[in-house]
């Protein structure tokens, strides 16, 4: 018997970030499916597209990495705009801003107005981390730390999975149970919060810290839309300007597309 192709989400405007593609730790397969399930008006991706930290370490590029790169470059030549805002792991890539790659623009930060007319700065979101712009070796430090909790990560996935456990986010734990990280988070976020007050935006758009967020700080709407390495989150927005946080792990198999915004697993605005 044959079945109907699942409908897919019909979006204004995504936000993704956070991919890391080139990093062992990448949920490209995730990535895909999601992306093969949209049509969407504009994608932006909102930096660390691709780890250049890692591939300096070690030369890691399956083929589902270099499909993720294909797939964003056919949905920006078949009518979705693409605009790349590179973060800190891809920071070579903003000696390009105010070009072109194709069809993909590439912007150091970006203005984005929804449809119900709420304008939101877009920017990566490094420019609101003392520990990254300031020291470099509690930067790479950092990041060691980050690259073996991923490792761990993935074997817990391969034992829940074999266990037919649902998906857990190792990351997810730690953050909301490690004070220091939750005091780094609520920082974070009221440092990028600020800036889009200072700068007369309405809400503020950016990743950097994996941990998808939508809420209002200090009377700003505050986005964050997550990543690809333990979360698989997307920021989306419908065709009124209603945004929500997307959580694409939360299909039962990879492959099967939601019947609709709907039907996907949504964290809205409050």
């Amino acid at each position: 018997m044959s079945h109907a192709k699942a409908p897919r989400l019909r979006l204004r405007t995504v936000f993704i970030s956070d991919v890391h593609l080139g990093f062992r730790g990448c949920q490209a397969d995730y990535l895909l499916d999601f992306l093969n399930s949209i049509d969407t008006d504009r994608l932006v991706l909102v930096g660390d597209i691709v780890d250049l930290w890692a591939l300096k370490r070690s030369l890691y590029w399956p083929a589902a990495h270099q499909e993720v790169l294909r797939t964003i470059i056919k949905l920006s030549q078949s009518g979705t705009e693409v605009i790349y805002v590179p973060g800190n792991h891809d920071e070579a890539a903003r000696e390009f801003c105010g070009m072109s790659f194709g069809e993909i623009k590439i912007h150091r930060q970006l203005e984005h107005e929804t449809a119900d007319g709420k304008r939101l700065l877009v920017l990566h979101g490094d420019e609101f981390d003392g520990a990254v712009h300031f020291s470099a070796w509690l930067k790479h430090f950092g990041s060691f730390l980050y690259d073996r909790m991923v490792d761990l990560a993935r074997v817990v996935h391969y034992l829940r999975h074999k266990l037919g456990r649902p998906y857990w986010s190792l990351a997810s734990w730690l953050k909301h149970n490690v004070p220091n990280a939750m005091t780094y988070i609520l920082a974070f976020e009221h440092a990028a919060a600020q800036e889009a007050a200072r700068r007369g935006f309405d809400g503020v758009v950016c990743g950097h810290i994996h941990r998808a967020e939508l809420r209002t700080v200090d009377g700003i709407l505050y986005c964050n839309d997550g990543d690809w390495v333990e979360h698989c989150t997307a920021l989306v927005e419908d065709r009124n300007g209603r945004l929500a946080i997307l959580r694409w792990t939360e299909h039962a198999q990879l492959g099967a597309a939601p019947a609709g915004v709907a039907g996907a697993v949504l964290d809205p605005a409050a």
